[in-house]
């Protein structure tokens, strides 16, 4: 025998407990299907396991994606003022790490339990295949359940750790979605023939992607580059290449043009010591032994250059893979779905909610804020 619900919600995670404790909150009778055995396991284990849960500048031009303007509607409805009304309410205590990025200093559990409290009322299966979902007289079909509305949660295929799957791309396409290919984000990039030695060395940098100039701390790592600079940076086409400063604060050349009037009989390698890590220092001077004094105003500009310009062409780039990527950029096309309602254009009654949308943000608690915002919206409406 069926059993009839007003709301299924595919997924128990941030998006998927989001529009639950809205829908229930309407009044309805809502199920949640959860392929894995936890509810926000994404969650558990975000910030570090201290959940970085929002971020008081989400706005459109934080978000990825084809059509970044689709997050308008859901930013104009749940703001992260509405985050931190939430945590208010369950007593979460939350720190400003760096302005308006916001952490849970009760750490990331707190969040969940704090979720799942929310959804209480809700009947929830875990460990749950869809096998199937079909539409009939206006009444989702899904395994032994029916409902007249449907929201997808169910998450990108990033993070494999965390157990997710991508089933929500396929019952989007079975109702005739475009998927925008998926690829990682939030990741580490690779970048053939680095300099394996320089491993390790972590320094505020710059990253020039087209139009776009990011600063954040960088990781030198044995096969390209991390920490968060580099994480940032793939969110971004790279096809075309970038542009890296490892010195943003410093204007190079004056600073060894003055150098060279003070301190001539200083080696070029030692007064580069002084602003940068002594590795690097030594790699771009290479076997240049001069001191100071006797380095014409050209190499030295040439000297700069290798510091604060350095072009890394796109065919030396690739990302690390899916496993380890904290999002992804592609997803369901937006095209066909409502921004101001999250229901599908092509099919009445069915809505999505959070990364199986193709849509991604940027580091810093963009991404759960786009889950509480899309699943608000969703279950609001569903």
């Amino acid at each position: 025998m069926t059993k009839k619900y007003d709301v299924i919600i595919i997924g128990a995670g941030a998006a998927g407990l989001s529009a639950a404790s809205v829908a229930l909150g309407a009044g309805k009778r809502v199920l949640i299907l959860e392929m894995g055995n936890a509810p926000a396991r994404k969650v558990a284990i975000s910030g570090g396991g201290r959940c970085n849960i929002t971020n008081a500048d989400a706005n459109v031009d934080r978000y990825f994606g084809k059509n970044p303007d689709f997050v308008r509607g859901a930013l104009s409805r749940y703001a992260p003022a509405d985050v931190l009304q939430w945590c208010k309410k369950h007593n979460l205590n939350l720190e400003e790490k760096t302005t308006g990025r916001f952490f849970c200093t009760d750490g990331a559990d707190a969040v969940v339990q704090a979720l799942i409290q929310d959804s209480q009322g809700a009947d929830v299966h875990y460990d749950t295949q869809i096998t199937d979902i079909e539409k009939v007289d206006n009444m989702f079909v899904i395994n032994d359940f029916c409902a007249p509305s449907v929201i997808v949660a169910t998450g990108g295929v990033s993070w494999g750790a965390a157990g997710v799957s991508g089933a929500g791309y396929k019952i989007a396409k079975k109702f005739g979605h475009k998927i925008v290919p998926v690829r990682p984000a939030l990741c580490a990039l690779k970048i053939s023939g680095v300099i394996a030695d320089l491993a390790g060395i972590t320094m505020d940098a710059e990253i020039t992607v087209g139009k776009r100039t990011l600063r954040d701390s960088l990781l030198l790592t044995h096969f390209g580059i991390g920490g968060p600079l580099a994480y940032r940076a793939s969110l971004n086409d790279l096809n075309n290449g970038f542009y890296l400063n490892l010195l943003p604060d410093v204007n190079v050349s004056e600073y060894l043009k003055k150098q060279k009037n003070q301190c001539g009989n200083k080696s070029i390698a030692s007064v580069l010591s002084n602003i940068l890590p002594k590795r690097i220092a030594k790699k771009v001077i290479g076997e240049n032994t001069k001191n100071i004094a006797d380095v014409s105003n050209k190499e030295i500009e040439q000297i700069a250059q290798k510091l604060t310009k350095i072009f890394i062409p796109g065919d030396k780039i690739s990302l690390h893979g899916l496993s380890a990527a904290e999002v992804v950029r592609g997803g369901i096309d937006t095209d066909d779905v409502s921004s101001k309602t999250m229901e599908s254009k092509l099919c009445s009654g069915l809505f999505f909610a959070g990364e199986v949308l193709d849509i991604a943000g940027d580091l810093g608690g963009f991404n759960l804020h786009w889950a509480w915002a899309s699943g608000y919206v969703a279950g609001m409406n569903a």
